[in-house]
């Protein structure tokens, strides 16, 4: 089994904001396979399909961004998936909007969230998938930045890119996590 980890905020005033966007995805993928999101013990709504021939756990944390960690580690341990089986999905500043990047073992590069689930998992070896949000272009704090809304062409180019992210998934059960990033960076 994996856990694919969708990055937001529960709730509908989070629903469309850029910090979001990893929650948008997990939606996006469990409307095109019929699964349904339900509540759990360990405060994340689930919901389990099959793709690539490998069952998923898709994880949406209901603990708001900064303690993701916190609802993943309890799954990841109570279905003993290890760590390297944990595929996340978040938002990045540093790509533009419509840009995405795989990648694997690395820092929190200044996600709180990413940084949660470091600390709680005792290991940064997870592969990831960097969704570009950009970064404002007035002088908007990082931080009201994020929690705001996309705008129209951003939300539109955004959402056109979660088959690409899904393909990346694929390629990455499929071929495993290098041979996913050669390809999917390439494209990207």
């Amino acid at each position: 089994m994996h856990l694919v980890v969708g990055l937001g905020n529960p709730g509908q005033d989070y629903a469309r904001t850029r910090h979001n966007v990893g929650f948008m995805f997990l939606d996006y993928l469990a409307d095109r396979h019929n699964a349904t999101f339900v509540g759990s013990k360990w405060q994340a709504q689930t919901a389990t399909l099959r793709l690539s021939g490998e069952m998923l756990t898709l994880v949406k944390p209901e603990t708001y961004m900064n303690r993701s960690g916190l609802s993943v580690s309890r799954i990841a341990a109570y279905y003993k998936v290890a760590t390297e089986r944990i595929i996340v999905v978040h938002d990045d500043l540093d790509l533009p909007v419509g840009r995405m990047k795989l990648m694997n073992d690395r820092g929190a590069g200044g996600h709180n969230g990413i940084r949660s689930l470091i600390e709680h998992l005792a290991s940064k070896e997870f592969p990831r998938f960097k969704i570009g949000i950009g970064r404002p272009q007035d002088k908007t704090p990082v931080e009201k930045y994020v929690l705001a809304n996309f705008i129209a062409e951003e939300f539109t180019q955004t959402s056109e890119m979660f088959p690409a992210v899904e393909k990346g998934l694929c390629l990455l059960l499929e071929k495993g996590v290098l041979a996913a990033m050669n390809q999917v960076n390439t494209r990207a």
